[in-house]
């Protein structure tokens, strides 16, 4: 082989590896254009979801069925129907976990509840994802996948992984210090459409029990 050739091919090797590295941007350009238009842009999100939580085997030990519903900044309704009955209820101070069939129902000051987890870049205003870190994107089949690495990981979330197809979150994936694995598909997604405020104001029901004290808002505040 003359060293001509060998040339050559080595001219074609850092074309192609440039042309790697420059693909690799422009996937990541779009991966942190995504995350920032779904912080910024959407203000209210509305669909079905199923979720499956895998141990460190890679077996699946749950699955669950619900629907979701997000208003920002501050208020989701996350509710499980299967496989039993639980709501989860952000109003903007508390978060609210009322399990139907136990009658329990458990409060806690939000900014502390999900501070850096990724409920908190769901529905978190448009500072959210200042206590996240981009880590990356990759094109697979269609759907661009951005992962996100918490700031502070003291909360037990690792990173999570989000999943768009055509500029809409349809997938999220979220891994734990305890090597577990949650993956939530979303379908019916619908976005900026209103949704009745009552759906994110919990009243603690007569025959439940209360654990927990509920942050109560500076009547002085302006």
């Amino acid at each position: 082989m003359t060293r001509k050739t060998i040339s050559l091919f080595a001219v074609i090797a850092l074309l192609f590896a440039s042309q790697a590295v420059n693909a690799q941007a422009g996937i990541d350009k779009t991966g942190e254009r995504l995350v920032d238009e779904f912080v910024n842009k959407v203000i209210t999100l509305q669909a079905r979801f199923e979720q499956s939580l895998i141990d460190a085997e890679g077996e699946v030990v749950e699955r669950s069925s619900g629907t979701l519903e997000i208003e920002r900044p501050g208020k989701f309704r996350w509710s499980y129907d299967e496989p039993y009955e639980q709501w989860l209820v952000a109003d903007g101070l508390n978060i609210w976990s009322y399990d139907v069939d136990l009658l329990q129902v458990t409060v806690k000051p939000q900014a502390d509840a999900l501070a850096n987890t990724p409920a908190l870049l769901l529905g978190g205003g448009d500072d959210a994802v200042s206590q996240f870190r981009f880590d990356g994107s990759t094109l697979e089949q269609g759907t661009t996948w951005v992962r996100m690495l918490p700031l502070d990981t003291s909360s037990g979330f690792e990173r999570m992984e989000l999943g768009f197809v055509n500029d809409q979150l349809t997938r999220m994936v979220f891994f734990d210090n305890l090597e577990q694995t949650t993956l939530v598909a979303l379908y019916d997604v619908t976005t900026n459409e209103p949704i009745d405020a009552e759906r994110f104001v919990f009243r603690v029901p007569e025959d439940a029990d209360l654990v927990g004290t509920p942050v109560v808002a500076d009547a002085t505040a302006p």
